[in-house]
């Protein structure tokens, strides 16, 4: 009996370990979307007031989808958005 537990024991370790380490990895990953979805809302609300400042009318709107377009893909993704809503006003 003393054997099974000492196993048992080991294998409770072992998925512990590879748990928190998927947890971890999943933290870090929720952790940087938020950090580039509040950076590129930021990024969108000062390019578009400068782009105002500037007469440009190629603005892009605050709202689920573009904050989620910049989570997801970072500063590429406010480049698309902006190139998007450009070809648009063509």
């Amino acid at each position: 009996m003393e054997r099974s537990s000492a196993v048992a024991a080991i294998i409770f370790v072992c998925v512990l370990v590879l748990l928190i380490g998927a947890f971890g990895r999943k933290i870090e990953w929720i952790i940087n979307f938020v950090l580039r979805a509040v950076m590129g809302t930021i990024g969108i609300y000062f390019l578009n007031n400068f782009l105002m400042l500037k007469d440009i009318s190629v603005t892009v709107g605050i709202n689920p989808m573009t904050v989620l377009t910049s989570g997801i893909l970072g500063f590429p993704g406010l480049v698309v958005l902006y190139g998007i809503n450009f070809f648009k006003v063509l």
